[in-house]
């Protein structure tokens, strides 16, 4: 169950990544553990003052809508 989910986030943040590149930066799946995605955004985006929103308006929402085991996205630093 657990490998099916994290398949699933995988394929969906690969649909995210193009626009993330597009805009200079780029995301990397870390982990899903306790219903938590741990992602990690690198280039523009680690120092980008819309990080938050990015994350929690655009990535959480979109895995959210699309695995609804997840309850949270986590940037790790």
């Amino acid at each position: 169950m657990k490998k099916d989910i994290e398949k699933q986030i995988q394929y969906t943040i690969e649909k995210l990544r193009p626009f993330l590149i597009n805009d200079g930066g780029d995301i990397e799946f870390i982990k899903y553990e306790e219903n938590i995605v741990y992602i990690k955004l690198k280039g523009a985006c680690q120092e980008c003052p819309m990080m938050d929103i990015t994350i929690k308006d655009g990535i959480e929402q979109l895995l959210i809508n699309e695995i609804p085991e997840i309850k949270e996205v986590r940037n790790v630093s």
